[in-house]
């Protein structure tokens, strides 16, 4: 037969709640300070590509969003430059929205009265301009990774909100 004192029984409880305690606090503040160290990384390389696409496309890269309850993925941007973002107004070349971790591709659905979801009048400076992507059985979630093609543009690692 075992006999176990409740004074022992006690310490030892009171024991492992404390470290308990103690490897949640140091498990919280690692994945505190790995989460910064990433988002640090990823703002900016986001900062760069910004730059790059502003440079190069005269465009503002605002969001990537799931809409429609999730049948369909909103790509927004601000033009800043109408000459250079031109081709990605063209009606000829046909956008495309692709997974980054699976390679599926995504594309502008075209109903037969009203056309492609997406703007191709001349654009102006100044003025938001959106392209709807396809997300047909919810595929794509919030927080993957995509990258969007438009003939020679790429808008690459856009986080889907």
């Amino acid at each position: 037969m075992i006999i176990f004192r409740c004074d022992n029984v006690l310490k030892a409880r009171q024991m492992g709640r404390s470290m308990s305690l103690l490897m949640g606090w140091f498990l919280s503040l690692c994945l505190l300070v790995a989460g910064c160290a990433t988002d640090r990384r990823s703002m900016l390389s986001a900062q760069n590509s910004e730059a790059s696409l502003e440079e190069r496309w005269g465009i503002k890269v605002l969001s990537i969003r799931l809409s429609a309850e999730g049948h369909m993925i909103d790509f927004r941007y601000r033009v800043l430059d109408p000459e250079k973002a031109v081709p990605l107004f063209d009606r000829n070349i046909k956008p495309y929205l692709v997974d980054e971790a699976t390679g599926a591709m995504f594309t502008v659905p075209e109903p037969p009265k009203i056309g492609a979801l997406r703007n191709t009048r001349k654009p102006q400076s100044e003025r938001n301009y959106f392209i709807l992507f396809a997300n047909p059985g919810r595929y794509m979630q919030k927080g993957k990774s995509v990258t969007v093609v438009v003939g020679d543009f790429r808008a690459e690692h856009l986080v889907v909100e």
